[in-house]
């Protein structure tokens, strides 16, 4: 009956979010997120779009996974990475001080034509993550309440994804994230009720849980979040580029209220991971399968409903940025309706591709993607802060570094970088290897700057 159900209430708000997105859309809308009166975004719209689309639903479920594991540290550790919004904010009031209308311009003024593909490239790489990872969430959810129908469901939720992003770009993203927002935060909000009210709830217990591993990695990783969270929002497109579409008034009013509503948000849907853990509950299938037995099925079709939701928010958000980074930074693809929904398409297979190669360890593709963004700490702090012009031999040296940092975590199982690597815990490693990209990153920078 659950998978039913399931597959009846979340087609509904699929069809929901197709007859919200515009019927009709202009270019600028596609790529700038305007709306057909060539109207920018309000307040409210750009508030709910920030917020479903980075409580997407891999962040749902590392943020469980980890109070599963972690107790509350495991959780608190990873909403530190919304703080984002708090770092990204203040960078975006920067650059548009600077009269920067992107990263981009920034960097491209600075580094040239180079300094702007290092910085391309990785987040092309972290769009690509995006789609995969929440497709990857979409065939786990499906595969737990249906064996076998979890790539079917990834094809059919990449198609209907795919249909209203390359439709209306930007704009319907922005339109269907109002939406899909609200249902969230309606669904969502009734299990948590349950949760907080259920016999069992004791917050005492919750907020001191250890965990079924000990809270040591946790409060490791909270460390780790804390030293990524500056360059963490710079590298995330979707962040960034509507950063740009508003008023600066608006803009920052829209950050600062992003910020504590996603991170009650990610805390919240933790406390279910925590709760599994002081339950006693088995950790099975990402969680999916505990929930499946600790709840009734309509709080644990709630969840799901949660889950999906924000799969498929951040799916059409993804889309509409990798339109615009291929099309207007790349320049790779004509600026026309058709050339961005070419782009869309190709991150789409991409991506769905992506989740037969086997791997669904979630948090890896944010750890990976965080420390290949550290190069721009050094860099914004030492140039857009402090003001200061840079060589850009120094640019490089950090973004080597980075990468360099992302491939030894990514590879640490490798014979080369496990002899380098401190043995430990692999949150342990990944502190080591932040701490050294800053140092190497810092030092580099500052080799090469001068008062500008």
């Amino acid at each position: 009956m659950v998978p039913v159900i399931l597959i009846a209430v979340f087609g509904a708000i699929v069809a929901a979010s197709l007859l919200v997105a515009p019927r009709r859309v202009s270019i600028e809308g596609f790529f700038g997120g305007v709306t057909s009166a060539g109207r920018a975004p309000g307040l409210w719209t750009l508030v709910l779009s920030q917020v479903t689309t980075w409580i997407f639903a891999r962040s749902l479920m590392n943020a469980a996974i980890l109070g599963y594991y972690y107790g509350i540290a495991g959780t608190l550790a990873y909403a530190a990475y919304y703080g984002s919004f708090l770092t990204g904010g203040f960078i975006v009031g920067r650059l548009r001080e600077n009269g920067s209308m992107s990263v981009q311009d920034w960097l491209g003024a600075r580094f040239g034509v180079a300094g702007n593909g290092c910085y391309n490239l990785v987040i092309a790489l972290r769009l690509l993550s995006e789609v995969f990872a929440n497709l990857l969430v979409v065939g786990l959810i499906f595969n737990a309440v249906l064996a076998g129908s979890g790539t079917t469901a990834i094809l059919i939720v990449a198609l209907m994804g795919l249909v209203y992003s390359a439709w209306g770009g930007l704009s319907a993203a922005l339109r269907t994230d109002v939406l899909q927002m609200l249902v969230f935060l309606v669904v969502f909000g009734v299990a948590f009720v349950f949760l907080v009210a259920s016999p069992g709830f004791d917050l005492g217990a919750l907020v001191t849980a250890p965990g079924t591993a000990g809270s040591y990695n946790g409060w490791v990783l909270l460390v780790v979040a804390l030293l990524q969270v500056f360059s963490y929002p710079a590298h995330d497109p979707v962040m960034m580029d509507r950063g740009f579409i508003a008023d600066k008034d608006t803009t920052r009013r829209s950050f600062i209220h992003a910020f504590w509503i996603s991170t009650l948000c990610i805390i919240g849907f933790g406390f279910f991971g925590i709760q599994a853990s002081l339950t006693g509950a088995e950790y099975e299938g990402e969680l999916i399968g505990t929930w499946a037995k600790m709840f009734p099925a309509w709080v644990f079709g709630a969840l799901m409903i949660s889950l999906l939701v924000s799969a498929l928010s951040t799916l059409d958000s993804a889309l509409a940025s990798a339109a615009r980074l291929v099309v207007e930074e790349l320049k790779l693809a004509p600026r026309s309706l058709n050339g961005g929904r070419v782009v869309m398409v190709g991150f789409m297979i991409a991506g769905a591709a992506l989740t037969l190669w086997g791997n669904a360890t979630l948090f890896d593709a944010v750890a990976v993607s965080g420390t290949a963004s550290m190069f721009l700490t050094p860099v914004l702090i030492v140039g857009l802060v402090m003001g200061r012009q840079m060589a850009q031999w120094s640019y490089f040296a950090a973004f080597a570094a980075a990468m360099l940092g992302a491939v030894a975590y990514f590879g640490r199982g490798w014979a080369l970088f496990a002899a380098i690597l401190p043995e430990g815990h692999k949150y342990e490693q990944l502190l080591v290897i932040c701490v050294v990209v800053l140092v190497a990153g810092f030092a580099a920078v500052l080799a090469g700057a001068r008062r500008g």
